[in-house]
C-alpha cells in the first residue's frame, strides 16, 4: 500500500526593512494595493518564483521563472529527497530570494508541496533553507493544498462546475467545484515522478495503482457530465501536444477545451509513442517527457471514472489560489472580467472608463442575449477605446491581437474569440486579416456574427458621442418595425452628419436589419 499523503509546506515570509537605504526613489505604487507580492512554489519536480503586480483581482506577474529540480524523484524508493535536486532546489531559492528582494517585493512567500511533505529528510531541507533565507517556514496539511489548488481554478472561472485535478510531480488533488463554491477534496500520492518511480516502465502495474488510489475516492463520479479541469505542468504539456496535432491558431493553455471524446484519443494516441517519438513534439520541455506517459496515463484512468463532458484546461492553481485566498470576501466576488476590462480601459481609454454607460446605450440592440453573452457585451464596451494610440491604419488588427493574446482576460477560447472580433469591427476593420482569420477559427459563425454587430455598434457609439457620457444619455439607438433607428435630441449640441449616417447603416447591415433612419 502506498504511503498515506502529509502535509505540504508552506513558507510566510515578510521582507524586512533594511537600516538603511540609498537616495529614495518616486514610486507608482503607493496603493497598497498594487505593491508586488510574491510566492516561489517548490514542488516535487519544478521550483517556480512568481512576482505579482499587487494583490487585487486581476493581478498580472511581472516575473515568472521556473527551474526544474526534481526534488521528488527517487523518493518513493528511498524515502528522501533527491540529493542532486536539492543541491539545484538550494541555489535556486537564494536567486529567487534575491531576485524578489531586488524587485522591492513588500510581501514573500515560500509554499513546498509533496516532496518536501512526505520525505524523512523534508524538516532538515526546511531548516537549511531557514537558515540560508533567513525565512521561517510552518507546514500545512495537504487538504489545504488542494484547497489553494481549488481556489486558483475558481479564481479565473467564477462559476466553474464539476472537478479540479492540480498533478504536480509527487501527489494529485482533486476537489469538486460545485457552482463557484468548493466540495469535497482528495490528495492522491500519484504524481508522474512517483509512478515512474514506483513501476520503472510498467505500465500495466502503473494503471493498477492509479486505479488503487482512485478507488479511495467514492465520490469522483459525481462530476459525470460537468467539466473536468486539468492543472500542473504535465498536463499543460498533453494541452500544448493535442494543440499541435489539431494545427490550433491560438498557442494558449488557459481556457483551452476539448471534448471528453478528442482528449481520450489523444491519450491513445500518447500511449503507443516512445520517448523519441514524443520529443518531436514542439512546445514540450525534454524533461517532461520521462514523465509525460504517465501523466497521460493518470488522465485518461482519471477521465474513465470521472466522464466529464467536457475538458478546460486552467493555468491557474496553488500559487493563483494563495493570492486568491488572501483577498476580501467582496474582492473575491468581483467578476474578473469585468475588474480586468475596467481597469484596462481606465490604463488606456482617451476618457476614463466609459463601459457601461456605452453598455446601458446598445443595451436595447441585445434584446434576448444570454447571462454570458452580456457579459461578455459589458467587456467589450470597456475595451473599446484602447486602441486610439496606435496609428488609425492599424488599430482594428493591433486591437484584436492585443485582446485575443492578453494575460489578463481570463477567458475559454471562443470568448476571447469574440471579444477580440467586437474590436476588430469596433475600429473599422475589414478585409481578409490573418488576425482575423485566427479569430474566427476558434469561435462559431452566429457568434462571429453577433460580435460583428457589437463592433458595429461601439464604433458609431464613439462616433455619437466622442467620448462625452451626456451625448450618450440623450440619444436612443432601438429596432422597430424591420428598421433601426437612432433617436436624436431636438436641437442638438452634436448635430448628425454623414459618418453618422454610415456607421448607423453599416450597424443596421451587421444586425440584419433592412434600412436604417435618423429620427431627429
Amino acid at each position: 500500500m502506498p504511503p498515506p499523503v502529509r502535509g505540504a509546506v508552506v513558507a510566510n515570509v515578510r521582507r524586512p526593512k533594511p537600516a538603511a537605504r540609498p537616495a529614495a526613489r518616486p514610486s507608482a505604487r503607493s496603493d497598497p494595493a498594487s505593491e508586488r507580492i510574491a510566492v516561489v512554489d517548490i514542488g516535487s519536480n519544478s521550483i517556480r518564483l512568481v512576482v505579482f503586480d499587487g494583490r487585487k483581482r486581476v493581478p498580472i506577474p511581472l516575473f515568472n521563472e521556473k527551474v526544474l529540480c526534481g526534488l521528488g524523484r527517487g523518493l518513493d524508493e528511498t524515502g528522501l529527497l533527491n540529493p542532486e535536486g536539492v543541491s539545484l532546489a538550494l541555489e535556486s531559492l537564494a536567486r529567487f530570494v534575491g531576485l524578489a528582494h531586488a524587485m522591492d517585493v513588500s510581501d514573500l512567500e515560500l509554499i513546498a508541496t509533496a516532496a518536501v511533505r512526505d520525505a524523512r529528510n523534508g524538516p532538515e531541507f526546511v531548516e537549511e533553507v531557514e537558515g540560508a533565507s533567513g525565512l521561517k517556514i510552518r507546514v500545512l496539511s495537504g487538504e489545504d493544498e488542494a484547497r489553494l489548488a481549488a481556489l486558483g481554478v475558481l479564481s479565473g472561472t467564477p462559476v466553474a462546475q464539476g472537478l479540479a485535478g492540480d498533478l504536480g510531480g509527487g501527489s494529485l488533488e482533486l476537489v469538486e467545484l460545485e457552482k463557484g463554491k468548493i466540495g469535497r477534496g482528495a490528495t492522491l500520492p500519484l504524481g508522474p515522478l512517483r509512478l515512474k518511480s514506483a513501476v520503472d516502465g510498467d505500465y500495466r502495474l502503473a494503471a493498477e495503482m492509479i486505479d488503487y488510489h482512485l478507488d479511495s475516492v467514492p465520490w469522483l463520479g459525481r462530476s459525470a457530465g460537468a467539466t473536468f479541469y486539468p492543472v500542473g505542468g504535465a498536463w499543460r504539456s498533453l494541452a500544448r501536444i493535442h494543440m499541435d496535432q489539431a494545427g490550433y491558431p491560438l498557442q494558449m493553455i488557459h481556457g483551452y477545451g476539448l471534448r471528453r471524446k478528442d482528449a481520450e484519443d489523444l491519450l491513445r494516441l500518447l500511449g503507443h509513442l516512445g520517448k523519441r517519438s514524443l520529443a518531436r513534439f514542439r512546445n514540450v520541455s525534454r524533461r517532461r517527457l520521462e514523465t509525460l506517459p504517465y501523466a497521460a496515463l493518470l488522465l485518461e484512468r482519471l477521465l474513465r471514472r470521472t466522464l466529464p463532458e467536457r475538458i478546460s484546461f486552467s493555468a491557474f492553481g496553488l500559487r493563483e489560489g494563495w493570492l486568491f485566498e488572501r483577498l476580501s470576501e467582496r474582492e473575491r466576488r468581483i467578476d474578473p472580467l469585468a475588474a480586468a476590462s475596467s481597469e484596462w480601459a481606465l490604463r488606456d481609454g482617451r476618457f476614463g472608463d466609459l463601459g457601461e454607460e456605452i453598455a446601458d446605450w446598445c443595451a436595447p440592440l441585445f434584446p434576448t442575449e444570454s447571462e454570458s453573452a452580456r457579459r461578455l457585451r459589458h467587456a467589450a464596451c470597456h475595451l473599446a477605446d484602447i486602441g486610439w494610440r496606435d496609428h488609425p491604419d492599424y488599430r482594428a488588427e493591433h486591437s484584436l491581437i492585443r485582446v485575443l493574446h492578453a494575460q489578463q482576460i481570463w477567458l475559454e477560447h471562443h470568448e476571447r474569440a469574440y471579444l477580440a472580433i467586437a474590436l476588430f469591427y469596433r475600429y473599422g476593420g475589414a478585409g481578409d486579416s490573418p488576425g482575423l482569420r485566427q479569430a474566427l477559427q476558434l469561435v462559431r459563425p452566429k457568434k462571429a456574427a453577433r460580435a460583428e454587430a457589437l463592433g458595429a455598434a461601439l464604433r458609431l457609439a464613439y462616433a455619437l458621442s466622442g467620448g462625452a457620457v451626456e451625448m450618450l444619455r440623450r440619444t436612443k439607438v432601438v429596432q422597430a418595425q424591420g428598421e433601426l433607428l437612432l433617436t436624436m435630441p431636438d436641437g442638438a449640441a452634436v448635430p448628425a452628419g454623414t459618418t453618422i449616417e454610415k456607421r448607423l447603416q453599416t450597424l443596421a447591415n451587421a444586425l440584419g436589419v433592412a434600412s436604417s433612419r435618423l429620427v431627429l
